[in-house]
């Protein structure tokens, strides 16, 4: 009788990674407004077609999936940054805040989180930086899809609170329209006094 060839640790199925998280954020260079972070475990069973990086998706798009991705991924975190701790930090540092937040926030802890671009955060996960991973890993480009949308939505409640920057529609970007507004009417509290463009504004509003 021939033997069953025996496996090896490797090939054994409880000895798979686990959960794995995508990790992404939104709203780094704008002028305005928290950064945004987000970190999802999708669910295997339930796969999410057209994910890609939120940029490459119309408006509509994004809308849709991120209201498919809070309903079929096993789990999902979206956390901030605010403006005081963008300009306490550096934007850089904020965003790592943001990212480990996210993380840390989810209900079920991961194995192995996934991490946007080339920077991780310190946080008791393991964790691995993939250079455009928005648009090489599924769950990364899912939580690209919750943070901007998140973010897009926060901008839509600044332009209520401060209809004269135009924040509906530049999301907090340095757009021709925005410069102009700080020009005139100088910087509300919920612009980073740590940007360039600001500092230079309140410097000509002498504050």
């Amino acid at each position: 009788m021939r033997s069953k060839k025996s496996s090896t640790p490797e090939q054994l199925p409880w000895n798979n990674v686990g959960l794995i998280a995508g990790v992404d954020e939104a709203g780094r260079g704008p002028l305005a407004g928290p950064v945004v972070a987000a970190a999802v475990i999708l669910d295997e069973l339930h796969p999410i077609r057209g994910l890609a990086d939120s940029k490459v998706l119309s408006a509509t798009r994004r809308e849709k999936l991120y209201e498919e991705i809070r309903a079929k991924a096993l789990c999902f975190c979206i956390a901030e940054a605010s403006v005081e701790e963008i300009d306490r930090l550096n934007i850089l540092q904020a965003t790592l805040l943001a990212m480990r937040r996210a993380v840390l926030g989810l209900r079920l802890k991961p194995q192995l989180a996934l991490i946007d671009g080339n920077h991780i955060p310190v946080m008791d996960v393991r964790a691995e930086a993939i250079v455009r991973g928005d648009s090489k890993v599924a769950a990364i480009s899912a939580a690209s899809i919750l943070a901007k949308v998140y973010r897009d939505r926060r901008c839509l409640l600044l332009d209520e609170q401060f209809p004269h920057y135009g924040f509906a529609k530049h999301k907090g970007y340095g757009t021709a329209q925005h410069l102009a507004a700080l020009t005139v009417h100088g910087p509300c509290p919920e612009h980073r006094r740590s940007f360039a463009p600001v500092r230079l504004s309140l410097l000509e509003q002498g504050t």
